[in-house]
């Protein structure tokens, strides 16, 4: 099965209730993150077309993809959390046996998600405050701390994630990247 197809079927490794709202959460980021993509390179696409052709750009265009990077970045680490697919400085873990990666991978998970927590308090501070300043959008009018409350759900999905990484590695015989996927390499090498 390749990484796209297990991605795509992805099941929660957390039991009952839980389980089902984690696959329910990474279907809707799936989706987020696929429209973002999307919707980004057909405002692009768009704007490049009616500066060449009508000699204008769509005035809100360059605020409409700041809008979109924004919620995919943030939309995207949690899905990123939750399928292992996050960067790894590995030299001393890969060394360690198995129980000193899973101990390293609890003291990381939970690391991660203690910053993931603090990082989203600092969040909504920062969205307050832009709250009490009003600013505003100049071309879509729109409130400014609108668009940035994709930062704190995306800290906090990350922040979950991470702290269920740790339980999930806590009471497991494996090592777990994140509570479905198991840590290991895989032989991508391949005949020609």
């Amino acid at each position: 099965m390749t990484d796209d197809e297990m991605e795509k079927s992805y099941r929660s490794g957390l039991p009952g209730v839980l389980g089902v709202i984690d696959t329910a959460i990474s279907k809707i980021e799936a989706v987020i993150l696929a429209m973002g993509v999307l919707l980004m390179a057909l405002n692009t696409v768009t704007n490049v077309v009616a500066r060449f052709v009508f000699g204008n750009s769509i005035m809100f265009s360059g605020e409409l993809n700041r809008i979109l990077i924004i919620m995919i970045t943030f939309a995207g680490i949690g899905y990123a959390a939750r399928h292992g697919r996050h960067i790894r400085m590995s030299a001393i873990y890969d060394a360690l046996p198995v129980g000193g990666r899973r101990a390293l991978m609890i003291c990381i998970a939970l690391f991660t998600s203690l910053v993931m927590f603090f990082l989203l308090y600092y969040s909504i501070v920062y969205i307050l405050d832009l709250h009490s300043k009003g600013r505003v959008l100049p071309s879509l009018g729109l409130p400014v701390w609108i668009i940035y409350l994709w930062v704190p759900m995306g800290f906090l999905i990350t922040g979950i994630q991470y702290l269920l990484t740790a339980v999930k590695n806590f009471t497991s015989h494996d090592v777990y990247l994140s509570t479905g996927v198991v840590d290991g390499y895989k032989d991508t090498e391949t005949e020609v």
